[in-house]
């Protein structure tokens, strides 16, 4: 194979900085935005605690819930305008649950994403938590809308043994509607999960390139400090992956992925104020140049073993 279809240079996959150049012509950049929400793994509605690797509803980088969704769009804004004067802007509800509310407050918080001038609008929430009436929504906004859909493992055992508590089933049931509606998707999974192994990984990845997602993205599991999985950690009941094990699995699951999905994140980033382990990921340059070097040592592309 002469060089791959969805790359300008020496990348062996589908970055979504090619894919915002070929599809926008322009640098799209995200503003994380934590609205409010709850998550039903927290309030009880599925359990009460919070997925075990989970601290403040993956809101790390967001500003303060208190501030309106469109003070938190001027502020982010602000930030990115310095390092990017001519980006466009994508609304990012990453905080928790985006889609665990009442249509009417759902809309009321993506209209007010929408009409604070962005371009396009990026909304994460569980397999759960997903229905015709709040895709038809999404849809309506009138700009480029993502769902990001929390898959993190195929395999139920380990789901619900880390209190996410929401199956394979579920996930399947919200990608059909997606589909059917023609709502983009990206799907995130997690490396690292406790107790699985490399060949559990590959089937999650080999499961998730039947989908024929968007986009996806593809996490290594962070020991966070204040988290259920830091007592597993501390008590020897978990051993995060080591770099060589992350880049070898991760290579190995861009196999089977569709070369048309946009791979969005290669690497996840933990909150190096609370990270515990494993410390390697910190380096988040390093693990992306490993990715690089061992694709091309192995003369690995996206989707060569994707059928």
């Amino acid at each position: 194979m002469m060089g791959f279809e969805y790359s300008d240079d020496n990348k062996r996959y589908h970055t979504l900085y090619y894919h915002n150049k070929h599809t926008y012509s322009c640098r799209i950049v995200k503003a994380v935005i934590d609205a409010g929400f709850s998550c039903p793994n927290i309030d009880g509605a599925r359990s009460s605690g919070g997925c075990f690797f989970c601290d403040g509803g993956s809101g790390y980088f967001t500003a303060d819930s208190m501030l309106s969704v469109s003070e938190q769009i001027k502020l982010e804004k602000k930030r990115i305008y310095q390092k990017y004067p001519d980006a466009k802007i994508t609304a990012y509800f990453q905080a928790h649950t985006n889609t665990y509310a009442d249509i009417g407050t759902l809309e009321k918080k993506y209209r007010e994403a929408v009409d604070s001038g962005i371009h396009s609008i990026s909304i994460a929430t569980r397999p759960d938590c997903i229905n015709k009436e709040k895709i038809l929504l999404i849809k309506s906004l009138g700009v480029p809308a993502t769902v990001e859909l929390g898959l993190q493992t195929i395999h139920d055992k380990t789901a619900f043994a880390l209190n996410i508590c929401h199956s394979y089933t579920d996930f399947l049931s919200a990608m059909f509607l997606l589909k059917k509606y023609e709502v983009r998707t990206c799907v995130h999974i997690i490396n690292g999960l406790p107790g699985e192994t490399e060949e559990m990984m590959l089937e999650t990845a080999k499961a998730l390139g039947k989908q024929r997602p968007d986009g996806m993205k593809i996490h290594l599991l962070h020991v966070i400090e204040g988290t259920k999985l830091q007592e597993m950690y501390k008590n020897g009941e978990y051993e995060p992956m080591t770099k060589e094990s992350y880049i070898d699995t991760v290579v190995k699951q861009l196999e089977y992925i569709p070369p048309e999905t946009v791979i969005e994140r290669i690497t996840g980033d933990g909150d190096k104020k609370k990270l515990i382990a494993p410390l390697w990921s910190a380096d988040k340059i390093s693990v992306l140049g490993g990715i690089d070097k061992r694709m091309a040592e192995l003369d690995i592309y996206q989707g060569d073993k994707f059928e």
